[in-house]
């Protein structure tokens, strides 16, 4: 009875000595940047394929080229003036928005739900732009 409670305690402790804990600290620079819209800032726009749609472009400076690399952008549009916000890819009264980044900058898209046409917004947008670091 010895040898078995012996053994049974060598196990328990050796289960219990093994385990090792992990503390992941999330990245501590996440930033938000606001940006208004208005429905004169939309040009036109033809990418490689032809396709068109119309595109506003929003200056972010702090996308510099490193957390371009190995952060991420979060973007979400509101049309009440920032009560409410969709993030995107996002169809809204069948306007299909979607967005690409790059350092420096934020480009939305907008066109007709289908991806037949270009649409043009015609109401203001307020644009959350959330920037997520990342450990690399």
């Amino acid at each position: 009875m010895k040898k078995i409670i012996t053994i049974l305690g060598c196990v328990i402790l050796l289960a219990v000595t093994s385990c090792t804990k992990q503390y992941i600290s999330p990245g501590t620079t996440n930033q938000t940047v606001y940006a208004n819209v208005a429905s004169t800032d939309w040009t036109a726009y033809t990418d490689n394929n032809g396709s068109k749609s119309f595109t506003a472009s929003i200056d972010v400076h702090i996308l510099d080229p490193t957390f371009n690399q190995i952060g991420g952008v979060i973007v979400a549009i509101s049309y009440d003036g920032g009560t409410t916000y969709e993030q995107l890819p996002e169809t809204y009264a069948n306007v299909a928005y979607s967005y690409t980044y790059s350092a420096g900058n934020v480009s939305l898209y907008a066109q007709s739900s289908d991806g037949s046409t270009a649409v043009q917004p015609t109401l203001p947008i307020k644009v959350k732009i959330i920037l997520v670091d990342s450990n690399n």
